[in-house]
């Protein structure tokens, strides 16, 4: 059989680079502006984050999400799921939000408030003081396996682990009273929904800030993939001033680089080095950039040991950079109408939903007919069962007035007053008395009100109907 030869076939570079193996990054550490107010927001969020499951507010937990009772807490705030329209203003909020922040500066979130980099900025610094900087990290994870690299890297991995269990048990503390889980935790009672949630975001956690880093911001948010559509030529963005910086080259400090035919860049590479996700911002903006003005104090620094200006990189606009603006006509255009729109619109939603919450009725009333014919007393009169489903939202127990309307002589026979626990929903069977010829045969229109006994602004008016048979 005569065989028939194989041609290889070329195979694109861009196809192989699809297949690249990911090469680690060894993040530089250093100090400066913008790393300052990074890790400012790396206290503020997570004091706010392991802090508030601890606080406690009227002898219960301030902020706890009760999904087994159907109860949200938020200190004096107590919400159910008729309350589901604030949780719907909450997500437009935060969709406002972020499109005026994005316009504004881009992926501000991203580099300074993201749960991703805050917890990799945590797991990095903790790797830097055991492994060293830049240059020790690589040294080490090159070296052959001995004692020294053992107990730095399992030193490493059981603080690591340590800090994504109690993230865990954290998150878990918001949806179960955070105390009784602490005691089920240490007499190993723990249920298993408590257990999986606990485990699971722990693991992802360790996973995410420890091993994937950069590639969580890279290939799983979505954020960065259209982040581009929120921005235009007026939007704050880290910048190099390509104009300013090129052509790049090594030098000495005391030559005059411009006569030279130099740029100011000198080619030192500090502003890679420091990037959390690896890229070289003197190839213009790329989606994997967060934001987070790293390279800019790492370049800073550099321009202040050569004795050159600040600013090489920096947050800058487009049209700041094509036109020559000064800081003062640039800021003019970031605060564009665009912008103006978003944080009036943003504004007006927080200010309605501020005064629904502050005059919200701590009091939510359901009736239901029951299925049952009406009943005809021996005297003549109609009965209707009614079920009312009464929510005292407030965090104290109170007695409440039920009363009928829209029939005259419309009576409750049953109990007219009702006593409800606090932050508790209580049904009640109510029967309704008209007397005979008070209202026409068929269905009438009638009025359920319940009153708090102790308040008089406290009150709920539901409709329902009344029916009269033939």
């Amino acid at each position: 059989m005569k065989k028939i030869p194989i041609i290889p076939v070329p195979v694109d570079e861009a196809e192989l680079a699809l297949f690249e193996e990911r090469k680690k990054i060894y993040m530089r550490s250093q100090k400066g502006w913008f790393q300052s107010w990074r890790w400012v927001l790396v206290f503020f969020t997570q004091i706010l984050f392991y802090g508030s499951a601890w606080l406690t507010w009227n002898d219960r937990q301030a902020v706890l999400f009760d999904l087994v009772n159907r109860k949200f807490y938020i200190f004096g705030l107590v919400l159910w799921p008729q309350d589901f329209i604030y949780l719907a203003v909450l997500l437009v909020i935060s969709a406002l939000s972020l499109f005026l922040f994005t316009a504004i500066a881009g992926r501000l979130f991203c580099g300074y408030a993201c749960p991703q980099t805050v917890y990799t900025e945590i797991f990095m610094w903790v790797e830097a003081k055991i492994e060293g900087d830049r240059n020790a990290r690589m040294k080490l994870d090159q070296a052959p396996m001995s004692f020294n690299k053992l107990r730095r890297k399992s030193t490493k991995h059981f603080i690591w682990l340590a800090i994504a269990l109690w993230t865990g048990f954290t998150f878990v503390g918001y949806f179960s009273p955070i105390q009784t889980l602490a005691s089920e935790v240490l007499s190993f009672s723990l249920g298993p929904w408590e257990t999986f949630w606990f485990l699971f975001y722990a693991f992802a956690t360790y996973g995410n800030a420890g091993f994937m880093r950069e590639q969580v911001c890279k290939y799983m948010c979505p954020y960065a993939r259209f982040q581009s559509a929120m921005f235009d030529k007026d939007t704050l963005i880290v910048t190099y001033d390509t104009e300013r910086g090129e052509p790049r080259g090594s030098r000495n400090k005391k030559v005059d680089f411009k006569a030279e035919g130099l740029g100011s860049c000198v080619d030192c590479g500090i502003c890679v080095q420091v990037c959390p996700t690896g890229i070289d911002i003197r190839q213009g903006l790329q989606y994997e950039c967060i934001a987070c003005g790293a390279c800019i104090d790492g370049c800073d620094q550099v321009m202040d040991k050569m004795g050159y200006e600040r600013g090489l990189i920096r947050y800058t606009t487009e049209h700041a950079l094509t036109e020559k603006m000064t800081k003062d006509a640039m800021w003019k255009r970031v605060f564009r109408l665009r912008t103006l729109v978003y944080g009036a619109i943003l504004g007006l939603i927080v200010l309605l939903a501020a005064v629904s919450l502050a005059y919200r009725i701590p009091l939510k009333v359901d009736v239901i007919r029951d299925r049952a014919m009406p009943k005809i007393t021996e005297v003549g009169a109609i009965e209707n069962v009614y079920r009312l489903q009464i929510m005292n939202t407030q965090e104290a127990a109170r007695n409440f007035q039920i009363s009928v309307k829209g029939i005259p002589g419309a009576t409750i026979v049953n109990e007219a007053q009702v006593s409800i626990k606090a932050a508790t929903s209580m049904a009640f069977p109510v029967r309704v008395r008209v007397p005979a010829g008070a209202a026409p045969t068929g269905s009438n229109r009638i009025r359920f009100v319940v009153s708090d006994s102790e308040s008089a602004n406290i009150s709920v008016t539901e409709k329902a109907v009344f029916l009269v048979p033939r």
